[in-house]
């Protein structure tokens, strides 16, 4: 490789990196969080489920029983859903296609319910932190679907910085991965932990670059095919994807006895042993043309990337489609290896663990660049007017990224002081929090001011989340562990670990005696 284009690799990996630098770090961080959503989600509403998802467990019959009480479901669709380990199952119901019905039952509607007590809630009610720390990681509260497209764009030009910084760093990337100069000059200490932490991570950030680039924005590339090969039917290409089901008609006849819908769960499971339900849909309820739908997967030590489906005619129990597990399609397999890659749900809870720690490893190989950056053009013979700009930049990024640790360990606490907290306080408390966090650190225009208290304060609110989960519920997590609630004892020592992690790393920040502020004054005349 030239010096010429060693430069223009160079300056792209520099410039792709800053423009999205913020960005990729809320990503991350909240990504890392977001590994373990479940548990958080089980921790803020104090309920116990199996550490390793289950599928649903609840008897599908007593759900439609219960679902009697309140609505007509003659004509109905009805999709009943087990997304994550929760209680809470999700609850889509269609509206009837008796042309002839009340108007009430013309709408249709979506909640969720709870297994055990069969409570339902809206969407609202059931947000809980693990779902915004989730959602934050795409950009999803920002509206739909800018945030989304945001995201993909960000995970793009992140993979484009990766490349070029292994194009760029090629030549010495084993010798420098061995190389740490801690009493060397700043430059050199933050661009050896960078190319360090940076080469580590690579696999996993590599990974996360593709596959969320994918997801984000499939919707964007996807759109021109509906234009172009189904002329519009969105429908059409979803079914061919496999991503939704054919409409089913109404046969407009009841049926005399509605079949138990356990009975067909019972026969699916019959046919694949170990294999979890995951979806349970029913089209055209209580009709002639009635028919169930039972879609779930096996255990991934045994079938690693695809779902197995059986759906029956109701009246007559006959299989009329079938998708087998232990024989996946090719566009089924990639796709799903592409979900358990993001989502790390495939190596069990050490393997989640560990992505966390290259989580937010990755949110100090971005820190880290940035710094490089600001480092190398706070030089005399770069116009002080220049310097001023960089300087204040790289305290916005500083201050709105790292201020996210301590407004996030305050949020667990407010969650549990202000139960239950919806959508809604999540919103309010987060945001307006993180707002008025960052606007402080950027007033102080300190680097090391905002890195030292931003981890201290994150490590004594940390610290504190066990104990807000023990005054509040009584669920102490020694308690937790005894009784086998795992979520809410994992999160309590989790952030114990955590916070005790980044307390150590505060007292070891130290200010060189001859460093100077990462500030550039205005000059004195």
């Amino acid at each position: 490789m030239n010096k010429r284009q060693y430069n223009i690799l160079f300056n792209t990996h520099t410039i792709s990196g800053i423009v999205i630098s913020a960005a990729l770090y809320i990503i991350f961080f909240t990504g890392s969080f977001a590994f373990f959503r479940d548990e958080i989600a089980n921790w803020q509403k104090n309920e116990a489920v199996a550490p390793n998802y289950q599928g649903i467990t609840a008897n599908i019959d007593l759900v439609i029983d219960s679902l009697q009480n309140t609505y007509q479901l003659y004509g109905r669709d009805i999709e009943i859903a087990s997304h994550y380990n929760e209680r809470r199952v999700s609850v889509n119901l269609g509206a009837s296609k008796d042309s002839l019905t009340a108007d009430k039952d013309k709408v249709g509607a979506f909640f969720y319910m709870d297994t055990k007590t069969y409570d339902t809630y809206n969407y609202l009610e059931s947000y809980t932190l693990g779902e915004f720390l989730y959602r934050l990681h795409f950009f999803a509260q920002i509206k739909y679907p800018i945030g989304y497209y945001l995201s993909g764009f960000v995970a793009l030009f992140f993979l484009f910085a990766i490349i070029t910084g292994i194009l760029v760093h090629w030549n010495k990337i084993v010798s420098n991965f061995y190389t740490f100069r801690p009493k060397a000059k700043l430059k050199t200490i933050w661009t050896d932990a960078h190319t360090a932490l940076g080469v580590i991570g690579l696999p996993f950030q590599f990974v996360y670059a593709v596959t969320g680039s994918l997801f984000m924005l499939t919707a964007l590339v996807a759109a021109p095919n509906i234009m172009l090969l189904y002329d519009g039917d969105q429908q059409k290409m979803y079914e061919d994807l496999e991503l939704a089901d054919k409409p089913v008609a109404l046969g407009y006849e009841k049926l005399n006895e509605i079949p138990s819908i356990e009975g067909f769960i019972d026969k699916t499971k019959d046919q694949w042993e170990d294999f979890q339900i995951s979806h349970v849909h029913i089209f055209n309820y209580g009709d002639s043309n009635m028919r169930v739908s039972v879609e779930g997967e096996l255990d991934d030590k045994k079938v690693y990337n695809d779902l197995g489906k059986t759906v029956y005619q109701a009246s007559t129990g006959e299989i009329i489609a079938q998708k087998d597990p232990t024989n996946p399609s090719y566009l089924n397999g990639v796709r799903n290896v592409m979900y358990r890659l993001h989502y790390g749900d495939y190596g069990g809870f050490a393997l989640r663990l560990i992505s966390f720690v290259l989580g937010i490893v990755s949110c100090f190989v971005i820190i880290s660049g940035v710094l490089i950056w600001l480092v190398a053009r706070d030089k005399k013979n770069v116009p002080e007017k220049k310097r001023r700009f960089n300087s204040a930049l790289v305290n916005i990024y500083l201050s709105v990224c790292l201020s996210m640790y301590p407004i996030t360990a305050l949020t667990f606490i407010a969650v549990k002081v202000f139960h239950p907290a919806g959508q809604s306080f999540l919103y309010n408390f987060y945001f307006i929090g993180w707002l008025l966090l960052s606007v402080f650190f950027i007033i102080k225009k300190n680097h090391f001011f905002t890195n030292k208290y931003c981890l201290l304060s994150g490590s004594i609110l940390g610290l504190l989340i066990p104990v807000s989960n023990g005054i509040t519920t009584g669920n102490w997590f020694w308690k937790a562990y005894a009784n086998g609630h795992f979520q809410s004892f994992f999160i309590d020592v989790f952030w114990i670990v955590l916070a005790l992690i980044t307390l150590w790393v505060t007292f070891k920040l130290k200010k060189k005696p001859n460093q100077k502020p990462l500030k550039i004054e205005k000059a004195q005349h």
